[in-house]
């Protein structure tokens, strides 16, 4: 192989991961939308983090007890993340009471987290996963991925992923938990 051929390799490749989601993670499936996971119909695994953004001092899966839950794993260098973050301020401002939106940072330093919030519209607690001890529970295949969770602590739905068009998916998923 030529030094060129695998350089246009890495640059598709590389392509095709923006458009879908960022997989910084290893393992797992590139693919945008609803994925099966091995934690899809298992509770979902407890975690306790300092908040960076928002107005809790933690953030902790207790935090949406009873209530139906979103937790995002994002990070600050992923551009599909831009994207979701509004949904998912726009998810929590509609089924305010309802549901519960947390966002999970996997970056190696927290510095950036609150300006990408904000420039990013969230309106949602954010913790930060210092050491990636609790991505490495929840396993997410790309970031972003969102882990939306029923009543009971089970979690329900993996979307792997961020594109335009995905908002309905989601929406229909949590819809479908509250009824």
């Amino acid at each position: 192989m030529t030094r060129q051929y695998f350089l246009g390799v890495l640059v598709a490749a590389g392509l095709a991961s923006a458009a879908l989601g960022c997989n910084k993670m290893g393992g797992g499936s590139q693919s945008a939308g609803a994925t099966s996971h091995s934690l899809v119909g298992a509770p979902a695994p407890a975690f306790d983090l300092p908040a960076h953004f928002g107005d809790a001092k933690k953030v902790s899966l207790a935090d949406g007890a009873g209530k139906v839950m979103l937790v995002d794993f994002w990070a600050t260098w992923c551009e599909p993340c831009k994207d979701s973050f509004p949904h998912h301020a726009k998810l929590a401002e509609k089924y305010a009471g309802q549901v519960v939106v947390i966002a999970i940072s996997i970056d190696d330093e927290p510095g950036g987290i609150a300006d990408f919030a904000k420039k990013n519209g969230a309106k949602f607690n954010i913790g930060w996963d210092e050491g990636q001890a609790i991505s490495g529970t929840y396993q997410p295949p790309t970031m972003p991925t969102a882990y939306i969770i029923d009543k009971n602590g089970i979690v329900r739905y993996v979307h792997a992923g961020f594109r335009k068009g995905d908002e309905a998916e989601i929406d229909a998923h949590v819809a479908e938990l509250l009824k």
